[in-house]
């Protein structure tokens, strides 16, 4: 979560126990406790968004295989959250150009070893990046990470080949 978002978040809740009131993260957790686990039931019932549901039940350590826009790129997704984790960011334009910079490396090599799932992986965090920048009103550090993306899927080969890999033929298959 975004500093910023997370001070805000943290002085709400410094409020709510002023006033008295159970804040919307010590719902959350109580309804967890209780036996209520699915993100989708607890935002609607504490009327939050999932994402933030997620993201507090992460934190607390109660839900680890749960990734989205907002998980912090600390917390390991796969094998290759290793590569990024804490490397990324877009404060200023000179944080986003060197987080490209980052990507594009690992994308290279894993284009290089024919790691398709590890090149998807950086295309993801690209993405994520872009989204996070952009919803948070960073438009210059945004297009940064959206030139990069574009920039790979011009370059991408849709032409048809003869083989195809082990991991290429599981895809095919899937629904």
């Amino acid at each position: 979560m975004a500093t910023a978002a997370k001070q805000k978040q943290e002085r709400g809740e410094r409020e709510e126990k002023r006033s008295g009131r159970v804040s919307k993260k010590e719902q959350i957790l109580s309804l967890f406790m209780s036996g209520i686990n699915e993100v989708e039931d607890l935002a609607m019932i504490t009327g939050s968004r999932p994402s933030y549901v997620g993201s507090v039940l992460h934190e607390a350590g109660l839900k680890t295989g749960y990734f989205d826009l907002y998980t912090s790129t600390a917390h390991p997704m796969n094998v290759y959250s290793k590569f990024f984790a804490s490397k990324l960011g877009f404060k200023d334009e000179a944080a986003a150009r060197q987080s490209v910079e980052i990507i594009d490396k690992l994308y290279r090599q894993f284009e290089l070893a024919g790691d398709r799932a590890g090149q998807h992986h950086a295309l993801t965090m690209a993405l994520t990046m872009f989204d996070r920048a952009r919803w948070t009103h960073k438009g210059p550090e945004a297009e940064i990470f959206r030139d990069w993306l574009i920039a790979r899927l011009q370059e991408a080969d849709l032409s048809p080949r003869d083989e195809q890999t082990e991991d290429e033929e599981t895809l095919a298959s899937v629904d």
